[in-house]
């Protein structure tokens, strides 16, 4: 039976348990995948025991992504440029490849959302919000999957700054106080920060300059519906929540895991969907 996990402290909110779960059993592998609350402070001696703990690898989450890229043997040229891991998987020889499955699994969500032309009906261009660890995920996906020009607004022109650097030539850095302007050029609009998450302020903005053919995603999925995503759908927009890339995310892992690819299906999600109403 193999074995794998989602880590992180703290790990007891995470619905990876339920993702894998489902797959497992659609799949009818003999498999298991478990949540391991782990402090930082225990983070390398558990990494450094994964293969005599039985385990052939597992997602890591808040706040361990940095030093499992730290840890990790080798790296995938995505996940070193992006200098976070959420993906580990231990090889045959005893060594952990580091990867990062966040950037694949925004844009495939987009792909599966919006149609696979969805780069040039938008018109190639993205507005990326926030300059934390998914917004450098997102970032680097865009910029793989084609984009001409990508820009990335922070409270903080340095922490943005350095985000567009993952994408030189084709991303820059925008004031926060330039959005709206912004919003005129803007194909794709992404918020990544935490604001309309459950016990957040919403993210006040007007999208009214947005082109007709704009797509607006939110990397939220607590509530499903924020209120960003509520605006476009109003305003006619197609809308793109953050429970896809979640879902998306998970597939590189589980094949590695268990070797078997699966598939991102409506059943998956609406059993991630009841158990967020559950909640």
């Amino acid at each position: 039976m193999r074995r794998a996990f989602v880590v992180g402290h703290p790990i007891a909110h995470s619905r990876s348990p339920l993702i894998h779960g489902h797959w497992l059993a659609e799949h009818g592998v003999s498999g298991t995948y478990e949540r391991v609350d782990v402090p930082p402070e225990a983070f390398a001696g558990f990494v450094r025991n994964l293969a005599a703990s039985g385990y052939a690898g597992g997602n890591v989450t808040i706040p361990h992504k940095e030093a499992a890229h730290a840890l990790s043997h080798a790296l995938t040229p995505r996940a070193e440029r992006i200098g976070a891991v959420n993906t580990l998987v231990l090889r045959p020889d005893g060594t952990i490849l580091g990867d990062n499955t966040d950037a694949p699994g925004f844009v495939a969500h987009l792909d599966q959302s919006l149609g696979a032309d969805w780069p040039d009906r938008t018109g190639g261009t993205a507005l990326v919000l926030g300059a934390g660890g998914a917004a450098r995920a997102i970032v680097v996906g865009l910029a793989e999957r084609g984009l001409a020009r990508i820009r990335v607004a922070n409270r903080s022109p340095e922490r943005a700054a350095a985000v567009a650097a993952l994408a030189p030539g084709i991303a820059d850095a925008l004031p926060w106080a330039e959005i709206p302007a912004a919003l005129a050029g803007t194909g794709l609009l992404v918020n990544t920060t935490a604001l309309g998450m459950k016990g957040q302020p919403p993210l006040s903005l007007d999208l009214a300059p947005l082109p007709e053919r704009a797509a607006v995603a939110d990397i939220v999925y607590a509530p499903l519906e924020t209120p960003l995503l509520a605006a476009a759908r109003a305003r006619g927009l197609a809308a793109v929540d953050g429970l896809g890339m979640l879902l998306h995310q998970a597939v590189p892992g589980f094949e590695a895991w268990f070797g078997v690819r699966p598939a991102v299906t409506p059943a998956l999600r609406a059993a991630i969907v009841a158990d967020l109403a559950a909640r």
